[in-house]
């Protein structure tokens, strides 16, 4: 079996891997698993011509290299794919700033594996609903305006994206870019002094996903937050569209509260994030 760097020529049989194949890992990204094609790490395993195996895990932000898929045939076992492909794909990450890998596995096999190497659970992904049930949400308040998210607002957004945000949570210029593009409802909120806060949000069968809101550090407190998603919920206040979900981490207590004042209710739904700090 040779491990080398995934190519274009190998887009038809990645495809039909990712879509045919049960043991198949994807990360929820703006960008899909065939895109990352040209960036690295990005390998395959291959034996006659035939791809048995994949991983993705190309940094981005730069210190962060999220495991963007891992598939492997039906053929092979998953365990012998993975210490195949995951060597060398730490061996290309040290020569980069990384500071770190991290997953969101879904499936208890690929759990495993991770754990192996050393991955810890670092915590969980919650999810929360808005469903227009509440009535009588506080009014929202604050200094600010809150205007459509343009094109040229993109660059301050990164910079404030990554003063709001740790590491692993951070976003590229380039994922922000793709999260504009995709957005069904994208605002900024402003004062004089520059960009406060912002709201990517994508639409879903019932209403819309919440899909980023982040509040600069120095603006925290003043109600930016809750005036951003009250005013999304006007977007979506009447049926049939009138359900928004979000995700947050369930250590973040000052996006819970906020949530929960918003009318959110947590559900069942979480996702554990898993982590290798690099030495």
């Amino acid at each position: 079996m040779t491990i080398r760097p995934a190519e274009e020529r190998d887009r038809s049989q990645l495809a039909n891997m990712l879509h045919f194949e049960t043991q198949v890992h994807r990360h929820l990204d703006w960008r899909p698993p065939l895109d990352w094609l040209g960036f690295a790490p990005y390998l395959v395993a291959e034996q006659n011509q035939r791809i048995l195996a994949a991983l993705a895990c190309p940094p981005d932000p730069p210190g962060v290299a999220w495991i963007r898929m891992f598939a492997v045939t039906g053929r092979e076992p998953t365990d012998l794919a993975w210490r195949l492909l995951w060597p060398q794909a730490l061996e290309t990450l040290a020569e980069m700033p990384a500071s770190c890998a991290a997953a969101i596995p879904l499936q208890d096999w690929f759990r495993a594996l991770l754990e192996q190497d050393g991955f810890r659970h670092a915590h969980n992904v919650v999810v929360l609903v808005w469903d227009n049930a509440a009535n009588s949400l506080p009014p929202s308040r604050g200094d600010c305006r809150i205007r459509p998210m343009q094109a040229g607002d993109l660059g301050a957004v990164q910079e404030l994206d990554s003063a709001a945000f740790g590491e692993i949570w951070r976003n590229s210029l380039n994922s922000l870019q793709l999260a504009f593009q995709q957005s069904a409802v994208a605002c900024v909120a402003e004062d004089e002094t520059g960009l406060l806060g912002y709201q990517i949000s994508t639409h879903s069968p019932f209403g819309a996903h919440l899909a980023r809101l982040a509040v600069h550090p120095r603006a925290q407190r003043r109600g930016v937050g809750y005036r951003l998603v009250r005013d999304l919920q006007q977007h979506y206040e009447d049926p049939p569209l009138s359900r928004i979900t979000v995700n947050t981490q369930d250590y973040n207590e000052v996006s819970l509260a906020l949530y929960e004042k918003a009318g959110f209710r947590r559900t069942r739904e979480e996702y554990p994030v898993y982590q290798l700090d690099f030495e």
